[in-house]
């Protein structure tokens, strides 16, 4: 049985030979990663594509049987009332308008407030004033490090003595 790199297991190993590993196995574990997001992305995509079919559908089906609620209207009225069909048929349709119009002004309603949202405008300033920030920043400096914390010197004490 062998490591990652090749060499065999339970032997002592240098710090990179053990960094080299990690990130190899750091790499492999962000491709994984990257790979399983994927997946799941094209069956949540392919869930919705579905849902998206069977909502049309359902659309279809509806606006296509609104003439015949219509026509039932019409005749229920004349049934209660006795009145001429025609006007029946127009108190119909009057009916049909008006839900239509509320349906509208609805509509109406709602766009005016995703037009005053403008969140992809706000995010897009959010990311720029980030970047803007990210260009100014300078790397700390990093202290000096003791003669024994050395790279050097850890990596000597790492090394087998025999």
């Amino acid at each position: 049985m062998s490591a990652p790199d090749g060499s065999p297991v339970g032997a002592e190993r240098t710090i990179g030979q053990l960094f080299a590993s990690a990130t190899t196995e750091m790499s492999a574990l962000v491709h994984d990663e990257i790979a399983l997001a994927k997946a799941q992305l094209k069956q949540d995509v392919k869930r919705g594509a579905v849902s998206g079919g069977a909502f049309s559908l359902a659309g279809a089906v509806l606006i296509f049987s609104l003439p015949m609620l219509s026509f039932a209207l019409a005749y229920g009225i004349r049934t209660w009332t006795g009145w001429n069909l025609a006007v029946c048929f127009l108190l119909s349709f009057a009916a049909n308008v008006l839900v239509a119009g509320l349906l509208a002004l609805i509509g109406v309603v709602f766009a005016k407030k995703a037009k005053k949202g403008r969140g992809p405008q706000k995010v897009a300033a959010s990311v720029k004033q980030t970047a803007g920030v990210l260009q100014n920043a300078r790397p700390h400096p990093r202290p000096e490090l003791p003669a024994d914390r050395s790279p050097e010197a850890v990596e000597a004490m790492a090394r087998p003595s025999s």
